[in-house]
This record gives structure tokens, C-alpha cells and sequence, in this order.
């Protein structure tokens, strides 16, 4: 599947993008996690805007940084168009080619603490949007399969809410949409 991808798109397929469409079905499933408030107003938001925090390079001697530019209308895209837009704006992110549009309008944003080998992340919210979800690093670890220890690759999902709207149940109800989409993910669906 890599090397058909590979000699299609150009790039490497990471896991991202299989994150990032599992987010985008759950928001599809749980609308008030994609909405703002407005004073007393609860905004539904027609389009899933999907933010992806992009770590910056950092130049010689000083910090490095993050962006977090938006997939418009993510909801639209298939997995394959997810990671095409992905890696089209991770690209001109790092290249300081993003235009002001293209880190604006996001509804939901998710940040992949991973990267850096972080097992686990507690973001703040990107306001005016209502939560985010951090994916931490994929690691192999005990688990109990059918009564019986085995190793699997084990990642941690976080999400943080605002409680003026999302309660616990709502962001478990998200949580738990997303883990079953990615553990019953089917080879035989990819758009490849």
C-alpha cells in the first residue's frame, strides 16, 4: 500500500491522516464537539474545518514553533484527499507559504504530541472551537487479548472540552467513536 501511495502522491503515508479522518467521522457523529458559543448561543457549524498543528523548524539558536493551518471542509475529503491537503500544507508551513485563509476558520483542531515520543498531551483549547484532540506516540505494549498477554501498538488519544457545552459523556461518546473507527479500520475501504 506505501509504495503504491509513494509512486501516486509523491509522499509518505503517516498515521495522521488515518487520525484525522477518524476526528472528522466523529464530528460528523457528534456535532456540538464541531460548534462555538456566541454569548448564549450554541453555532452548529455546517463545515468540519479541520486544524492539524504543523511543528516548525526552528532556525539556528532560537526556539521553534507551531502552526496550525485548516483542512477546509475536511468532511468532503476521502482519507487519500485528507492526506493529500495534509501534507500540501505541512509542506508550505514549514516553507512560510501558508496564506492568513489557510490558519483561519478551523472548528476542531488536532495536535499530535506523538511526534516527540509524548505518550500522552492535555492541549488548551484553540478558542473559539470547543476541544481538541492530542494523539500521543504509537508504542508497543502489554495488553490482555482473548485472556492472554500480547503486544500491540498502543496510542493515547486526549481530548480537552469546554465544559460549557461538551460534558463528559459527550467527549467519551467521541472518544469512543473514534477508537472503534480506528480499531476496526478495514485495509479494503482505503481510497488507494
Amino acid at each position: 500500500m506505501q509504495n503504491d501511495f509513494v509512486k501516486r502522491e509523491g509522499y509518505k503515508l503517516s498515521f495522521t491522516p488515518f487520525f484525522l479522518e477518524a476526528a472528522v467521522k466523529g464530528l460528523v457523529h457528534n456535532p456540538y464537539i464541531n460548534a462555538s458559543i456566541d454569548g448564549d448561543k450554541i453555532l452548529l457549524k455546517r463545515d468540519i474545518n479541520l486544524g492539524c498543528a504543523v511543528a516548525l523548524p526552528a532556525p539556528p539558536g532560537k526556539a521553534g514553533g507551531l502552526i496550525v493551518p485548516v483542512i477546509k471542509r475536511a468532511d468532503q475529503l476521502s482519507l487519500a484527499g485528507i492526506a493529500r491537503s495534509l501534507n500540501d500544507l505541512a509542506t508550505r508551513a514549514r516553507d512560510k507559504a501558508l496564506l492568513p485563509d489557510e490558519i483561519a476558520g478551523g472548528t476542531f483542531t488536532v495536535t499530535n504530541v506523538g511526534t516527540f515520543g509524548n505518550i500522552i498531551g492535555n492541549p488548551i483549547i484553540n478558542q473559539p472551537q470547543l476541544a481538541i484532540l492530542a494523539i500521543g506516540a504509537i508504542k508497543k505494549r502489554p495488553a490482555v487479548v482473548d485472556d492472554m498477554i500480547a503486544i500491540r501498538d498502543i496510542v493515547y488519544l486526549t481530548l480537552s472540552y469546554d465544559h460549557r457545552l461538551i460534558d463528559g459523556m459527550m467527549a467519551g461518546q467521541f472518544l469512543k467513536f473514534v477508537t472503534d473507527y480506528l480499531q476496526n479500520w478495514d485495509m479494503n475501504r482505503a481510497p488507494f
